[in-house]
């Protein structure tokens, strides 16, 4: 079993990466146990849990959506000194997470994440959240789990397209913080430097006061271009779309080698992404583009590339250049 330590000051948890890691489960709970999970999935089986089943996807992260999970831990009435697990993807972690920060004011917290995506980025750090009517995770809080286990079992029957999806992040993590990776052969090493990677980031930048925005790298863009399609876009496609506009983009800026530019497409590419994109007017995707959590009095601040594993946040870019970039990846190019 493999155990990267995310070593926030004071409250430091573990997130365990192996085939069989939900075995772990039991040891890591107190209190009542809520369990909310993708109702896609069969149940834990962990004695006197609750399971409230929910569908997965972006409606569960709505107001309605949270709703109906905080209602579920008051009807199992669930105390502070309970225990919610989050079982599925990130939609799952993301509305469950922000249910638990809020319900009796914070309860303990345990993610089960069972897709790529999240194993590697969504279910370590913290970020809870449901989306606004205009723009993706507008509403939420930090509210660190007490671990993560992160069971490689879950993606032996997960679809092909949602582990494509999950190598978004995995080609982020390469790009910006761990070049080296793209050398490794072995799964389970690339689960676990991508891990340690966002582990580094968050114990450092626990709330995204300056360097944690370098995990928001190709999320600018990419997170207008999921909203704007109605979030029928899958999360890991549209930020690989954001990352090579942001690529673009940091050649013009910053003198990005072209090299560099073009070793992202090709780990995207490996991995099928982006794939097809909706059919969207650039001008929209530059309107959406202030409602991104990193913007300042309504500007965009972009997180660029120097060189790999050079990222460098807070750069804001003239509409040219982004109205150029944004059009190129649209149009398939």
């Amino acid at each position: 079993m493999r155990r990267v330590e995310v070593a926030i000051p004071g409250r430091p948890y573990p997130v365990l990466i192996g085939a069989g890691a939900i075995a772990e489960l039991a040891g890591l709970v107190e209190g009542q146990v809520v369990i909310v999970q993708d109702l896609a999935l069969p149940p834990l089986a962990l004695p006197g849990a609750a399971v409230v089943k929910v569908a997965a996807g972006e409606d569960i992260k709505s107001w309605d959506g949270l709703r109906q999970i905080v209602d579920s831990l008051e009807a199992h009435r669930l105390g502070r000194d309970g225990t919610v697990v989050a079982l599925g993807g990130g939609t799952i972690g993301d509305a469950a997470g922000f249910a638990a920060s809020i319900w009796q004011r914070g309860v303990a917290l345990i993610n089960v994440p069972t897709t790529l995506l999240a194993m590697v980025d969504s279910a370590i750090g913290g970020k809870t959240g449901i989306n606004s009517s205009r723009a993706k995770n507008a509403i939420g809080s930090f509210w660190q789990p007490r671990a993560v286990l992160c069971d490689l079992d879950w993606l032996d029957t997960l679809p092909e397209a949602e582990k494509q999806s999950g190598y978004a992040e995995i080609v982020k993590y390469t790009m910006t913080l761990d070049p080296g990776m793209a050398d490794v052969g072995d799964f389970a090493e690339v689960v676990e430097r991508s891990v340690r990677a966002k582990a580094e980031i968050v114990a450092a930048d626990e709330r995204e006061s300056g360097l944690r925005e370098v995990l928001n790298y190709g999320h600018t863009a990419g997170h207008a271009i999921e909203a704007l399609s109605g979030y029928t876009l899958a999360h890991g496609r549209a930020v690989a779309a954001g990352m090579r506009v942001a690529a673009r983009i940091s050649q013009r800026v910053l003198g990005c080698p072209a090299a560099v530019v073009e070793q992202q497409d090709r780990l995207l590419a490996a991995h099928g992404l982006p794939g097809p994109l909706p059919d969207l007017a650039v001008d929209r995707v530059l309107d959406a583009l202030p409602g991104d959590k990193k913007a300042r009095a309504g500007r965009p601040r972009w997180v660029l590339l120097r060189d790999a594993g050079r990222p460098e946040p807070g750069h804001e870019v003239p509409e040219e250049i982004v109205r150029e970039a944004v059009a190129e990846i649209l149009s398939g190019s």
